[in-house]
């Protein structure tokens, strides 16, 4: 099952050490194995987990064909792909066909593995990353999906989605699962449930973990029950983010202060734009402001802290990044952003930080951990398994998250396009492959 293709592309390939792409012409990539699926790219992303190799953090001496978002067409398939499938294989190996729409995840995952079938498809045992060297990435024209039946969304003609401009439905591949993920992690944990529900730990509204709790204290207050929040990072995650906490929380009726804390003066002012296009929320309080104005914000809240830190990315020394440039550079999960959101903590807090973390030893110490009972949630989104509400959200707020990618522009243009977003000069960007 395939079109004709093409025997070449045009791809965006990175060079080791660090900071060096070129636009380049690559063999267009052909069915390998029978779980395969070969897809035409329309549009692709740029994001900022492109920025760890781009910026020579990662541990790759390899060049390799960069880029894992992506919306496109199938133009070729398998065999495995065919209406007599197994039921017992992932459904889409018996309805894709040639000419489907589809989005990606910006990892594989094959649908039958213990993992996927638990939902933690992040952690697929065959799970390969776009943009690596070992899978060729999507900012290209064409790209091989491997275990596509356990990966793709469609993007079916009857779907709300097909309504939606491709630059937004881009924005399922990555990064709004990602920022509904680090925003989920801390919203369902039991430790934000006394504010959530109104009932004190240990009591939850799970029936699992449902337990009284004891009546030694005074009822709560009307203080007790407003969710305080700490957002670091103000990228087109942090964006997400953002969005995907208030939208909960409206579903909730949980009065909501939020202080959201950047460096970049661009991003802050683009946050509270997108931010204050909320007109029907819980949000009682949004501060957008720089580090130093965070800390004073929250000690005037009192409590102790935030109940929660979604840590998305803050600027660092130009030291780990690109030689001779002086600006600083968004890193997510550094000591610098780590240290920032600790402050802000209140103890039994969580820290929900999601990104792509590297080899630096976290900078507090497991006594620093006991002595305030807080939690780390880390990890790798689970971007399939959350790829339906992630689209409800996106078709709920479509009005905000439309403003989230800023650019759109030609792949031939890719190595500004990563020297500006990189500099933080240019927010969102998105690559028209074709134009």
């Amino acid at each position: 099952m395939t079109d004709a293709l093409p025997q070449t592309q045009l791809a965006v390939k990175w060079y080791p050490p660090r900071c060096d792409v070129r636009l380049e012409s690559v063999p267009v990539p052909r069915v390998q194995h029978p779980d395969d699926a070969i897809v035409k790219i329309e549009l692709a992303g740029l994001c900022g987990s492109d920025l760890h190799a781009y910026r020579g953090l990662e541990d790759i001496s390899q060049p390799h064909v960069c880029g894992h978002e992506f919306v496109g067409h199938v133009v070729a398939l398998g065999e495995s792909f065919s209406p007599t499938s197994s039921p017992s294989r992932p459904p889409l190996y018996g309805t894709l066909r040639v000419g489907d729409k589809v989005i990606s995840p910006f990892t594989t995952s094959c649908g039958d593995c213990r993992f996927c079938r638990l939902g933690f498809t992040a952690r697929c045992v065959s799970s390969l990353l776009f943009g690596s060297p070992a899978l060729p990435g999507a900012q290209a024209q064409y790209v091989r999906v491997p275990d596509a039946g356990g990966t793709l969304l469609p993007v079916e003609p009857s779907s709300p989605l097909n309504a939606i401009l491709d630059k937004n439905l881009l924005l399922l591949a990555d990064i709004l699962p990602t920022g509904l993920f680090v925003a989920m992690q801390a919203l369902a944990h039991p430790k934000l449930a006394p504010v959530l529900t109104g009932h004190p730990w240990p009591a939850s509204e799970s029936e699992f973990l449902k337990m009284e709790a004891s009546a030694s204290a005074a009822p709560l207050t009307h203080e007790d029950r407003t969710l305080t929040v700490g957002l670091v990072g103000l990228g087109p995650v942090g964006l997400c983010a953002a969005i995907a906490l208030i939208d909960r929380l409206a579903s909730l009726s949980v009065p909501l202060r939020i202080v959201a804390v950047d460096t970049n003066p661009i991003r802050r002012t683009k946050a509270q734009t997108i931010i204050s296009t909320f007109s029907q929320s819980t949000l009682e309080e949004l501060h957008v402001v720089d580090p130093d104005e965070a800390q004073v914000i929250v000690r005037k809240w009192g409590g102790g802290g935030c109940h929660a830190v979604l840590e998305v990315g803050h600027s660092i020394s130009h030291r780990w990044v690109c030689p001779n440039m002086s600006h600083n550079a968004q890193v997510v999960g550094t000591p610098p952003a780590l240290t920032l959101s600790h402050g802000l903590l209140a103890p039994s807090g969580v820290l929900s930080s999601c990104g792509v973390h590297q080899a630096p030893a976290l900078p507090f110490t497991g006594r620093e951990m006991y002595n305030t009972n807080m939690t780390l949630e880390f990890g790798r989104c689970n971007v399939r398994s959350l790829s339906d509400a992630a689209a409800g959200l996106l078709v709920r707020q479509q009005d905000a998250l439309s403003e989230v990618v800023e650019r759109i522009v030609p792949l031939t243009n890719a190595v500004e396009a990563y020297e500006r977003f990189e500099s933080g000069e240019w927010g969102k960007v998105v690559f028209n492959v074709w134009a």
